[in-house]
């Protein structure tokens, strides 16, 4: 019998619903931010699926009936053709370590993998490739012991300033990367620059892009989904993993410095694992203590909240959490539009 992948409507709460039944059965959930699915059926009855959100493919099942059928090569090629269509030429898988090796037949090769997690990635680009191309561009390649830090700056503080300044007095060379994923209310390319104004005269010190490797909806879903307990210790593996076989063998980095975190329970989760599993790859995990005020850490979640408070900006208020390039961006055309997305939303990241 011939088989085919059909689109699934996700605005139709029936067909979603059931995809959502159907993957229930293999212990999974249908992921928020999923952006297309497929199904393939038998006799009008779900009998595989799965998703992409962006360019990384997940949620895939198939029923223990059809195996050998064929039914994952439709369904991967469906959504291959679909990103072709968005011009999108290299893709994320995640699955279970256990159906790696369907992966690998069809062209994409492992990046990761934790106890019930893989990644792999297929298509143009590879993560060597593009370690290599980033060592190149911001010149890391050297042979300098590094010290890295990896951090989001939503937006930048005072507080992140201590940290790379802390880094910076104890190493030959720092390496800040910073999180490029876009799900933040101060875009990558605003966090990327304030943190590259903001520490230019530390002369051991160099800002890089963190790329789809780092803490991305790729490697690392569970901390912008904000999941906890065993799932979030998985993808830490994942993602620690990644920084510790690539990053750091690549770039010479034999430290990792990270703030501690009085606010965040899942950024605190992720600090812990992430100390216990970097050592596995001789990377010495430092935790340094926030730097404070009277009030308490300095975060940007304090700032996001001051704003919030005050209904807007207001310079003052702030003087004493923000250093002067990022108070001066939050007076420009650009700034004020994020504070009034501050003042309208509750995001944590």
């Amino acid at each position: 019998m011939n088989y085919f992948a059909e689109k699934i409507n996700l605005s139709n709460p029936f067909e979603r619903e059931e995809i959502e039944t159907f993957l229930k059965e293999f212990n999974l959930k249908f992921e928020a931010g999923i952006d297309y699915t497929v199904a393939v059926r038998n006799k009008g009855k779900v009998v595989g699926t799965c998703s992409k959100t962006k360019n990384v493919l997940k949620c895939f099942a198939v029923d223990s009936s059809m195996q050998g059928e064929g039914i994952t090569n439709i369904m991967i090629k469906n959504l291959q053709d679909k990103l072709f269509e968005e011009g999108v030429f290299h893709s994320f898988v995640f699955t279970k370590p256990e159906y790696a090796v369907t992966f690998k037949s069809l062209g994409y090769s492992q990046v990761g993998s934790s106890k019930k997690v893989t990644l792999l990635e297929g298509g143009f680009t590879k993560i060597d490739n593009v370690l290599e191309s980033l060592g190149k561009k911001y010149d890391i390649l050297n042979s300098r012991v590094k010290t890295a830090l990896v951090m989001n700056c939503n937006p930048f503080t005072l507080g992140h300033r201590y940290l790379i300044e802390e880094a910076a007095k104890r190493s030959e060379e720092v390496v800040v990367f910073i999180v490029e994923e876009d799900r933040s209310l101060f875009p990558f390319h605003v966090r990327y620059d304030l943190v590259k104004q903001g520490v230019k005269d530390l002369i051991n010190v160099k800002v890089v892009p963190g790329g789809e490797y780092i803490i991305s909806s790729a490697t690392f879903p569970a901390y912008f989904l904000r999941e906890k307990g065993e799932l979030l210790r998985e993808y830490t593996e994942l993602d620690a993993g990644i920084f510790g076989n690539y990053f750091c063998k690549k770039f010479n980095i034999t430290k990792r410095m990270i703030g501690d975190e009085p606010y965040c329970e899942v950024t605190r989760a992720y600090n812990t694992a992430l100390k216990e599993i970097l050592t596995g790859y001789g990377v010495d995990v430092e935790i340094i203590e926030r730097s404070e005020d009277s009030k308490g850490a300095i975060s940007a979640s304090r700032v996001r909240e001051s704003i919030r408070g005050n209904k807007g900006f207001v310079r003052e208020e702030l003087e004493g959490l923000l250093p002067e390039v990022t108070l001066d961006f939050l007076e420009s055309e650009e700034g004020k539009k994020i504070v009034d997305k501050i003042m309208t939303t509750d995001s944590v990241h």
